[in-house]
């Protein structure tokens, strides 16, 4: 006898360029279709999306900002009453779970983008009590947690005391276009980037701090936007680096820029599990981070892939230990993540939990 499919939502605040809206779209694209029926529900608009998606049905609220889209969000729900829901954001996560307090048969999955403690050092507004209060009735209501790395599931379980059977570790997934291109680099001048957020928590002044410490030539490519890109521009006029840094605004063509780069440098104080410093591993990029909670120490292995820093004297040391004696093969680079991060593999245990929560057997 067959069992019916199971109909998942899942919701999105945009489909801007981001590492949840990334892992979310393409999960909800490559899930099982003989066991989901899946669509995928973008509270803002079309015209915003850096992604295509393909083969699935997509809804759009047209709404700018989260809490205006709740009520067409509570309309939606009303109407289709999906088995799952699978949310990622806060902001997101908690309207969420207070409309699905009138839906109790619903599932709720959410997937936890960050460290919060970390977080609330940069985002103070997310630090009232209200806003507390709110979270833990989200967390109650919620029926599976998904946190990106260890850490992440360490913090819920000591700072919020979530019931250890609602959280589960799945790591981020490698995307198809991520692949090694042995003869991508034909660089005269050591080259490096970084990709993510414009944000004092993505540790980009200590970078550039670093880097004007490097007593031979180099080239810097800063990819992405966000509201510290004045801050770290200035950082780079008061070292005297614009020579040699450029910045991008976030582009497609994100695996060329880093297939024909060097080493991916991570200045962060806290990820969640950064999808950016896994995606320049898998095209044979080795990377440099600064040891810090989340997913990165679950991605690196020192001297196949990169290194962990723990200051910026050991940043210093690394890069200069790079230049001198090329350590890395581009290969056993990308090998190191490919087989923990396959895409089939990650998306396989979202499926595992949906069935599971909704009594279907996995055979």
């Amino acid at each position: 006898m067959s069992l019916a499919k199971i109909n998942i939502t899942f919701i999105l605040p945009s489909l801007v360029a981001g590492g949840a809206e990334r892992v979310m779209s393409l999960l909800a694209q490559n899930i099982d279709k003989t066991r989901f029926n899946t669509t995928l529900l973008i509270i803002g608009y079309e015209k915003d999306n850096a992604y295509t998606i393909n083969g699935i049905k997509v809804v759009y609220l047209n709404k700018s900002r989260v809490l205006k889209g709740v009520p067409k969000l509570l309309s939606y729900i009303f109407k289709n009453q999906p088995d799952i829901l699978v949310s990622c954001m806060t902001h997101v996560n908690i309207p969420v779970a207070l409309i699905l307090l009138m839906f109790p048969k619903i599932k709720l999955v959410t997937r936890e983008a960050n460290i919060k403690k970390v977080t609330a050092l940069y985002h103070l507004s997310n630090t009232s009590w209200l806003h507390e209060q709110l979270l833990k009735i989200s967390y109650y209501r919620t029926n599976k947690i998904i946190c990106q790395s260890k850490d992440m599931a360490d913090e819920m379980l000591s700072e919020y005391h979530i019931n250890a059977l609602k959280i589960q570790v799945i790591n981020n997934p490698i995307s198809d276009e991520f692949v090694i291109e042995q003869s991508s680099k034909t660089n005269k001048t050591t080259t490096y980037i970084t990709v993510g957020r414009l944000h004092e928590e993505k540790g980009h002044a200590r970078i550039l701090n670093v880097l004007s410490k490097l007593s031979f030539p180099f080239q810097y490519t800063i990819i992405g936007d966000g509201e510290a890109y004045d801050s770290i521009l200035q950082e780079v006029k008061r070292l005297r680096l614009e020579k040699n840094v450029c910045f991008l605004n976030y582009t497609k063509e994100i695996p060329k820029y880093l297939q024909q780069s060097d080493v991916f440098l991570q200045g962060s104080f806290a990820e969640g599990f950064p999808n950016a410093l896994l995606e320049s591993c898998a095209v044979g990029t080795p990377v440099l981070a600064f040891e810090a909670p989340g997913g990165t120490s679950e991605i690196v292995e020192h001297g196949i892939n990169g290194f962990l820093a723990k200051d910026e004297t050991d940043y210093l040391n690394y890069l200069n230990l790079i230049y001198n004696h090329s350590p890395f093969e581009a290969q056993k680079v990308s090998d190191s993540v490919t087989i923990k991060f396959e895409k089939n593999t990650i998306i396989k245990k979202y499926e595992n939990v949906f069935l599971q929560l909704t009594e279907h057997i996995y055979e």
